[in-house]
């Protein structure tokens, strides 16, 4: 794998930041975008810009070709059934919205919503909205000591009552993998809807959605080297098309008087007003991106990065580790469920985390510092933040060892080398 090469296609990457050259480790976060997708909507924006659907002039009909067949790659991409079960939003947030607003007629009260607690707010919040709107109650799913998902603790709490279960594929904090196969599995078996947050999922491996078995699969473009402001929501069909609509308006009707309005058919019923025409074209430009690599050597490539990432961290003496996979931090060697994928949670002793991250700055390295959207999770730690490093296909050997030598200098700085 010649990552130099890889690294070349993106721009931002070759910068420095004062006196060092950027390294950076915040892809969790956002991706950088290779030359493939800036081109792709800088093109479309000066050659073929007009609104989809409906128009009779070239540039529409440009446009909305180039758009569907986004859609088709996508359903390709993640191995959907069919190109309806695609829908287009405005990123993984707005579509567990859209979810969690369509299902709510289907709730009430006495019904169970199973919440992932490593999960982010988007994938917790819509679900306490939906319980106060229908009566039903969130309940989370414990985790184990190493802050995996309790699969015993998930048995016991899958009765009849539960209706749906959220869950994150990977943890935007600390990177573990959840075997959502078999926990959808065991869902299903109950009657219960699954719905799998893949927002840091899929640039790091590939995703089956039939294969998962779930019922809704939800990420964006912006953490899969695409654009901010598009995400998608794959739905089941048949679970899809009862879900009551988010948005009204334009795009998603079939016929409007003032005596009533009836709504079109998938996928433009969940797709109402302009859509972002232009982000999803960059999106399809990532989807080729993406299909260009070879995805296996990459992931190789990336539990290369994470053990020695892990190693690197562990041996400063002043780093606390959250949710490492194995004290042997052998990432590369372990099954994909077991192994940790992307990010690394650390505090360094008990100093602030968001001074670890500006001291980082000053050496050009970018880390994320905060709750990461994760606050359940931070006080099943016990801390109120931490810094989080994540990795992307850019990420070198080097950029971990400019990371590690840079966080040992924080450290001696601080006085917390001995």
């Amino acid at each position: 794998m010649d990552i130099s090469s890889l690294r070349a296609q993106f721009p931002a990457l070759d910068q420095q930041i004062g006196d060092y050259p950027l390294v950076y480790l915040d892809t969790a976060a956002t991706s950088q975008k290779p030359r493939q997708v800036l081109d792709a909507m800088a093109q479309f924006l000066a050659t073929d810009n007009a609104n989809v659907h409906r128009a009779a002039h070239t540039l529409s009909a440009r446009a909305t070709a180039r758009y569907e067949a986004v859609r088709d790659k996508l359903q390709r991409f993640i191995h959907a059934s069919r190109r309806e079960e695609i829908i287009f939003t405005h990123g993984t947030t707005e579509a567990i919205n859209l979810v969690a607003h369509g299902l709510t007629p289907q709730l009430g009260r006495g019904d169970i919503i199973l919440v992932d607690s490593a999960a982010h707010h988007a994938n917790l919040v819509p679900w306490q909205e939906l319980a106060k709107r229908s009566g039903a109650v969130v309940k989370p799913i414990p985790l184990t000591h190493d802050l995996r998902l309790d699969e015993a603790a998930f048995d016991g709490l899958l009765t009849e009552n539960v209706k749906l279960v959220a869950l994150s594929h990977i943890s935007n904090v600390l990177g573990t993998v959840n075997d959502v196969k078999a926990l959808c599995a065991k869902a299903r078996a109950k009657g219960a809807l699954t719905l799998v947050d893949g927002a840091q999922a899929v640039a790091h491996r590939a995703v089956d959605v039939m294969d998962i078995g779930c019922d809704f699969y939800v990420f964006s473009g912006h953490k899969m080297y695409g654009p901010d402001g598009v995400g998608v929501l794959f739905g089941r069909f048949e679970v899809l098309d009862t879900l009551t609509p988010l948005l009204t308006g334009g795009e998603m009707i079939k016929t409007v008087s003032f005596d009533g309005t009836h709504f079109g058919e998938l996928p433009n019923r969940l797709e109402a007003g302009t859509p972002p025409i232009a982000s999803v074209i960059g999106l399809g430009a990532a989807i080729d991106f993406l299909n260009t690599l070879d995805r296996a050597a990459l992931e190789r490539h990336e539990q290369q990065l994470m053990s020695q990432l892990t190693r690197g961290l562990a041996s400063i003496p002043a780093v606390k580790l959250y949710g490492v996979a194995t004290e042997t931090f052998a990432q590369e060697a372990l099954a994909p469920e077991a192994a940790n994928s992307g990010a690394v949670a650390f505090n360094l002793a008990d100093e602030h985390h968001q001074d670890v991250g500006i001291l980082l700055d000053k050496y050009g390295i970018a880390v994320r510092c905060g709750h990461h959207c994760a606050m359940p999770l931070m006080a099943i730690i016990g801390v109120k933040g931490c810094c989080r490093a994540s990795i992307g296909l850019y990420t070198s050997k080097d950029d971990i060892d400019r990371f590690i030598a840079a966080l040992k200098n924080c450290a001696e700085l601080l006085g917390l080398d001995d």
